[in-house]
Parts: C-alpha cells; sequence; structure tokens
C-alpha cells in the first residue's frame, strides 16, 4: 500500500501523524510512504529524516491524495482538501464528525473510507488513540488556565498554588476520565484546591483513591457543578462521549456567577464544547471573554506542544495503520473489532451512529460493508 503523510493546514498546527521511526516501521511491512515536504519540520523532524528512514517527498497535498492508498492526518481533512479525497481512499485521521456537518457531508460526497482516530475502542471501553492527546491536553489545561488567571492575560491574578499564609486558587475539573485526571493531577500538583467531578461512581472511587489529599471526587449534577463553579478561580471541562457531540453543562446562568477574571477552559471543543458559552478558537487567539469570564477554547491544544504530541501520537496509531495497510481496510475490520469501531463514513454511508444522529442522517451499519 501506498501510504501518504501531509503536513498540516490548521492554524498553527506544528504536529505530523508519523515520526521518520514510524516511516521506517512501514517500509519494513513493505509499503511505501509518501511525505509532504516540511510536513515534520515544526514537530522537530527534518525532511532529510524522513529521507533517511524511506520515505519519497512531494510537493503539494495535491500529489498525497493522488498516489496514495491511505492518507493520514492528524487534524480533520479542511475544506481546501474536501475536493481532493478520491472514491475509496482510506482517511485515517482525527474527524470528529459529530461536531462538524460540512465535513461529514463532504466525506460522504467523496465515498472514501473514513477511520476517526478518536472511536476506536478496545475491549474495555477505553479510547487508545485519544489516550495520548488526551493526556497532553489534559495537562495542558491546567498550564492554561494558571497563565490566562495572571493580571497581564487579563485574569484575577490568582496563583494556583497560593503561597505560605496566602489560600491557594480552586479549580474545577469536570469530568474523571484520561483529560479530567491528568488536567486535576497538575492543578494538585501545583498545589491548589482541586474539584473533580463524574457521574461514574466506580471512577469516582478510583480517583479517590488515586488523587492526593487536595483533591476531591464528586458525584455530578447540575446543582453541585452550579454552586462549585461559583466558587471557582478557573474550570476545566473534559467530558466526552465518545464519537458524539458534548453535552453542555456549564450554562451561561452558572457562568454569570464566575468571578470576574476566573478562567474556562473547554477541553471538549473538539466535540462542540462542553460549555454553553464555548466557540473554538486557535493559538494565534486563543481567548475571548464572557460575563467578565476568559474562556481558552483551542481546538488543537496539543499542537502548542508538537514534539511531545508528535512522539506520543504515533506510538498510539503506527500499530492500527500498520495492520490497516498489511490488511487493507475491510479485512482489517473483520478481524480487529477496535478498527471496525474506527470506521465512521464508508463510501458515501455514516456507519457511526452518534454521527448520524448527531445531524438526522441515516445510519449503516458497518457490516454492512463487511
Amino acid at each position: 500500500m501506498i501510504v501518504g503523510i501531509l503536513k498540516e493546514i490548521k492554524v498553527l498546527e506544528n504536529r505530523v501523524c508519523m515520526t521518520p521511526a514510524g516511516v521506517l516501521a512501514m517500509k519494513k511491512n513493505g509499503h511505501d510512504v509518501l511525505v509532504e515536504k516540511n510536513a515534520g519540520t515544526g514537530a522537530g523532524f527534518p525532511d532529510s529524516d524522513y529521507l533517511a528512514a524511506g520515505a519519497s517527498l512531494v510537493d503539494t497535498p495535491a500529489q498525497i491524495f493522488e498516489k496514495c492508498d491511505m492518507v493520514m492526518h492528524v487534524k480533520e481533512p479542511q475544506p481546501s482538501e474536501y475536493p481532493l479525497i478520491r472514491e475509496d481512499q482510506i482517511i485515517f485521521t482525527y474527524l470528529h464528525l459529530a461536531a462538524d456537518e460540512q465535513q461529514t457531508r463532504a466525506l460522504i460526497k467523496s465515498k472514501s473510507i473514513d477511520i476517526a482516530y478518536e472511536t476506536i475502542e478496545t475491549k474495555n471501553g477505553s479510547l487508545p488513540l485519544l489516550v495520548p492527546m488526551s493526556e497532553v491536553a489534559g495537562r495542558m489545561a491546567t498550564q492554561e488556565a494558571a497563565k490566562y488567571l495572571e493580571m497581564p492575560q487579563g485574569g484575577m491574578g490568582i496563583l494556583l498554588g497560593g503561597v505560605t499564609g496566602v489560600e491557594p486558587a480552586t479549580v474545577v475539573v469536570i469530568g474523571g476520565g484520561i483529560v479530567g485526571i491528568n488536567a486535576a493531577k497538575m492543578a494538585c500538583g501545583l498545589g491548589a484546591k482541586v474539584y473533580i467531578l463524574d457521574t461514574n461512581l466506580e471512577r469516582l472511587r478510583y480517583l479517590d483513591d488515586v488523587m492526593p489529599a487536595n483533591c476531591f471526587p464528586l458525584m455530578s449534577n447540575p446543582a453541585i457543578l452550579a454552586e462549585l463553579v461559583a466558587r471557582a478561580d478557573a474550570v476545566i471541562g473534559a467530558v466526552l462521549v465518545a464519537g458524539a457531540k458534548a453535552p453542555k453543562l456549564l450554562t451561561r446562568e452558572m457562568l454569570k456567577t464566575m468571578k470576574k477574571g476566573s478562567v474556562i477552559v473547554d477541553v471538549a471543543i473538539d466535540q462542540g464544547g462542553c460549555f454553553e458559552t464555548s466557540k473554538a478558537t486557535t493559538h494565534a487567539d486563543p481567548t475571548y471573554e464572557v460575563e467578565g469570564v476568559i474562556h481558552y477554547c483551542v481546538a488543537n491544544m496539543p499542537g502548542a506542544v508538537a514534539r511531545t504530541s508528535t512522539r506520543a501520537l504515533t506510538n498510539a496509531t503506527l500499530p492500527y495503520a500498520i495492520e490497516i495497510a498489511n490488511k487493507g481496510w475491510k479485512k482489517a475490520m473483520q478481524e480487529n473489532k477496535e478498527i471496525r469501531l474506527g470506521a465512521n463514513v464508508i463510501k458515501g454511508h455514516v456507519t457511526y451512529k452518534a454521527v448520524a444522529d448527531a445531524f438526522g442522517l441515516d445510519y449503516t451499519p458497518v457490516d454492512t460493508f463487511l
């Protein structure tokens, strides 16, 4: 199979979907790899490293789409790329379709094979290709909250950990999954008073066991959330419903009760956001203010730490990419349920129910094609 590695074109997205080491592994499995020039430069991987690993360089994304059987991204295809996607071509990347009707309809029109990193799921319910970026985004969420609480950034001038004789900041983390626990770990490590909310009692028991004494896992409900956000200096939204649009948990009415100069960070923005007032931002213009509260809603947070993110992403995605390349998409899905669950759009049909439900589209089980 010919595998294509694109240069990302989303604003200030410096990640690349495969390291030169990943290219070497693909070559050892008998596949050719085409890499768009300068695809890895932002992540610290020059073209010479890809050439040394056995890749061939091409000048334009059009050449990648024209020549490759499988095209890999980090972020979802951008509008300029929609016309380049060919029928039966495998697109393997983060898609987040439930929050993006334009992209969903473009992929349907292309009749391509669209496999989403974020809906590949293991037997125990974990999302192995979302985990590494969730770890990064969770840890970054606390860093960004701490930064934007500083007065030069428009914040109220609170240090997360406080100092001797001065109480620390109060941080509320909504969601106790991978993003949430990583955000809470960072906030606790800096000395903040942290509340982490979840609706799963077993998960709360686990958090109670593993988190430090300055973290308080609580059962989430609208009343407790409203009470806590009114006291919070920073709120981190870490909610995920796999493949579906995020629920709006922090309402505008709740926002009005928050302190002026407090900060909210919506890590769920890729899936539409879990705050009612959220709208996607970029690293070039990351924040805006509503009701005196600073909103940080960057849709590709891990892109800011591209060297770390690229290595972590390749570690997770490469085994699946090799299996798809070795077997072809159909056999890979027949033999590996995890990859089958990644199928979002196949040959013009929506094969992931949460995506179909988001836009009132017909749902076709992926087994129809297998």
